[in-house]
């Protein structure tokens, strides 16, 4: 992640939590696309997910203060996240399969760009294949580029589990992907 963004987060977080609203705007500013993002990875519903992260913010605000290192904000508030996204899925129990939760992410049209555009069209389709947990760790370790150790604290899990998702993601997307490529022969 670019060094320049993350002293910027850790400027906000500080001028956030010695009571600057304008520094807590352009937090929510920075940071808000990625919570939304994550929300809606999870829940596969955008208007569910809208909610969640404003629930979200409100709970990050509040817990701001007991953040330790400023630099750890993102996974912080993605583990927040997590966490609310958690409770509406037990509140609503509509016994919707979260497999889909990568879907409203995922545009599996492909437009006039071209072979790269198929290319990345068949990724996140595969991606959008796999279990939920799989694809939530894939989606913050490649498209959030945040590190294992970040990925652990977002989804409130233990290194090792990140590491082991990880392993059998790769292993289900080449599958997959390695699959598409012999069909088109």
């Amino acid at each position: 992640m670019d060094t320049r963004i993350r002293a910027l987060e850790a400027y906000l977080v500080a001028s956030a939590r010695a009571g600057d609203t304008r520094a807590l705007s352009r937090l929510v500013e920075l940071r808000g696309g990625r919570l939304m993002a994550h929300a809606v990875r999870l829940l596969g519903d955008r208007e569910v997910a809208r909610d969640v992260v404003q629930e979200a913010w409100v709970e990050i605000l509040r817990g701001l203060r007991s953040l330790r290192d400023d630099h750890a904000f993102l996974p912080w508030a993605l583990r927040i996240v997590t966490r609310r996204v958690a409770r509406e899925i037990r509140r609503r129990q509509r016994g919707r399969a979260l497999e889909a939760a990568v879907a409203s992410e995922t545009d599996l049209s492909v437009d006039e760009a071209g072979p790269v555009a198929s290319d990345a069209a068949k990724v996140r389709a595969a991606i959008a294949a796999l279990p939920r947990d799989q694809a939530a760790t894939v989606a913050l370790f490649y498209l959030e580029d945040l590190s294992v150790g970040e990925v652990a604290t977002a989804l409130d899990v233990p290194v090792g589990t990140v590491k082991t998702r990880l392993m059998h993601a790769r292993r289900k997307l080449r599958d997959l992907l390695e699959g598409e490529d012999y069909e088109q022969d």
